[in-house]
């Protein structure tokens, strides 16, 4: 068998200094502020009667043609890559919602949107494909995000049950949720009725 030319696609092309980006679509969400929008579009534990926010992808018919979602609706589940544009600045450190206020991580080692480029991702539950809108469950997006892509998820190469989450596991072992999503309501909290509870 002959031997082919050597590829050189990484030496044709210049490292990128700068990415332009346009947006596919718009999220229609019912939250307008960020206070009480979920930190993550799925939440560990809820109360009993608790809905997830039912939302809509509006794609943009000038760079999205129907076809592009073709199969799309055979998914459960999708990654939302979207651009959270109300974040202007960051910091190198955050101070988590939840745990040790006085205790600062990395921001790249938390979800915090506050970031060098404030890309944001969400996997939410698909309901519908009608034409170019999607209508999706559980959200942790603002109304009038910009989307810059969709990827159908696909549990044996999106989950890894297993994983070690750092800092989180250790949160998660004490119970510790932040109050301003549920309140002292979290259902089945060890330390929901202690003071200082968070």
């Amino acid at each position: 068998m002959p031997k082919l030319p050597p590829k050189d696609y990484i030496q044709v092309v210049e490292f990128p200094i700068a990415i332009t980006l346009e947006p596919i679509g718009v999220i229609h969400s019912p939250y307008k502020e960020r206070h009480g929008t979920p930190r993550q579009s799925q939440l560990r534990s809820a109360p009993p009667n608790y809905q997830p926010a039912i939302a809509h992808v509006e794609l943009f018919p000038h760079r999205i043609p129907p076809i592009a979602l073709q199969d799309l609706d055979g998914f459960d589940r999708i990654w939302l890559i979207t651009w959270l544009h109300l974040n202007q600045s960051w910091n190198p450190t955050v101070k988590l919602p939840r745990g040790n206020r006085n205790v600062s991580h990395g921001t790249l080692a938390t979800r915090a949107p506050h970031r060098p480029n404030p890309i944001g991702l969400s996997a939410t539950r698909l309901l519908q494909v009608e034409g170019l809108t999607l209508t999706v469950e559980g959200i942790d997006l603002l109304d009038q995000t910009p989307v810059l892509d969709l990827k159908p998820y696909i549990p044996y190469c999106d989950a890894f049950p297993g994983a070690r989450s750092g800092y989180v596991d250790s949160l998660e072992s004490q119970g510790s949720h932040e109050v301003d999503v549920f309140g002292r309501d979290r259902p089945n909290h060890p330390k929901k009725n202690a003071p200082g509870w968070i």
